[in-house]
């Protein structure tokens, strides 16, 4: 079975364009021009050298051995957290900079729930000296100041987003309104494997190169390229693609995918979108979604910004749908408690979104010899705040 979009944008029944009529125009000339561009050796040239020079990859495959002896397993950690801006989000910012260049874009817009992907965006648009918007949910602003702060010395202009839940989803609907109005001009850096296509196909390409990698260190490190699991958190879900990406159509690797159950599955307070979504469609995707019985959104709710979403990206619903991939649910009192445990075990502070993908380990047994890779996905500083409130640090 393939697991990757087909030509109109579809992974099985998730996907497509389900976009308004004024952005036509901005979504088909992606559409018919990324993957060319994609494929141009200048292009293939520079975004690697860019991801080399300039992120600092290929990050360490880091043999987490006190935290494998603990577990009685192998677990190996993917330092996506020692990217240049602290995560994984620049993998695709990069792309998506020089695929904006190449269609003669001059102003960029982005959304943020976690401020990691904005800082990603502002980061790149100081590189190639473009304008840079970015939106942002009053909530997260709050509770991510120090990577608002970043945001603003590189340059971008941060305006917050007062509707709804003032989170992820209300910065994103504000984003698609901004390019509305601004067709000819700006190019939209998505910041997941979501919206319409091309988008899911095009973040979860630039992501690869995280399971590219993954399959060399390994090989180098274990004699074999293969894990027997793969590990990551999903909100949208573009460090989850990126990890997956090269072992999707690989039966024997176990695809793991870790959402937010918030105060609980069925609190009222939760992000766990494949426990309680249905299919519906969110942002210009048909995807799984958590709604009313009349089709409304519900609000989700995590302590981490970045899982604080109430889609999943079409990808992952299909790997859900088609029992592709294992789905499982984590409570913010697990992953604060994961986050904490691998500080101390390992030295390493990880974002709280990696945390939960972190947190299966208490309940899910493993055999001795099985070898996973967790995605490590971003680092901890911009959660040091939550992390203090949270343990009274």
């Amino acid at each position: 079975m393939n697991y990757n979009a087909n030509k109109k944008g579809y992974y099985g029944e998730f996907g497509g364009a389900y976009i308004p009529e004024m952005l036509y125009p901005n979504v088909e000339e992606l559409r018919l021009n990324y993957i060319s561009v994609m494929q141009e050796d200048d292009f293939q040239k520079e975004f690697t050298s860019l991801l080399k020079e300039y992120v600092g990859r290929p990050t360490p495959l880091y043999f987490a051995k006190r935290l494998s002896e603990k577990y009685n397993t192998k677990i190996y950690l993917k330092r996506e957290d020692l990217c240049h801006t602290g995560a994984h989000k620049i993998n695709n910012t990069i792309g998506q900079i020089l695929m904006a260049k190449r269609l003669k874009k001059n102003r960029i817009i982005a959304e943020t729930g976690a401020g990691q992907h904005g800082v990603a965006t502002a980061t790149v648009c100081a590189l190639m000296g473009l304008e840079c918007i970015v939106y942002m949910g009053a909530v997260d602003i709050k509770r991510q100041a120090p990577n608002v702060a970043r945001m603003k010395m590189l340059g971008a202009t941060v305006i917050p987003v007062t509707s709804g839940s003032k989170t992820l989803k209300d910065a994103t609907n504000e984003a698609i309104r901004d390019w509305i109005n601004n067709p000819t001009n700006t190019h939209y850096i998505i910041g997941s494997v979501v919206g319409p296509h091309p988008y899911p196909d095009m973040v979860a390409r630039f992501q690869s190169v995280i399971s590219k990698e993954i399959k060399n260190q390994l090989f180098e490190k274990e004699g074999r390229s293969n894990p027997d699991y793969v590990i990551a958190c999903v909100g949208g879900g573009s460090n989850a693609a990126g990890a997956y990406y090269e072992y999707l159509s690989s039966p024997e690797v176990g695809i793991i995918a870790v959402e937010a159950a918030g105060k609980g599955i069925h609190s009222g307070e939760s992000a766990a979108t494949s426990a309680l979504g249905k299919i519906g469609i969110i942002h210009g995707s048909k995807t799984l979604l958590m709604q009313t019985t009349d089709g409304q959104i519900t609000e989700p709710y995590s302590i981490s910004a970045g899982l604080d979403y109430p889609g999943v990206g079409p990808m992952h619903a299909n790997l859900y749908q088609s029992g592709r991939g294992e789905f499982i649910s984590i409570t913010d009192d697990d992953a604060m408690k994961a986050g904490i445990e691998l500080s101390k075990l390992e030295g390493i502070i990880p974002a709280i979104e990696s945390s939960h993908a972190l947190a299966i380990f208490k309940d899910k047994k493993f055999k001795e010899d099985d070898i996973i890779v967790v995605n490590l996905s971003g680092r901890g500083d911009k959660d040091l705040n939550t992390y203090i409130d949270y343990f009274n640090l």
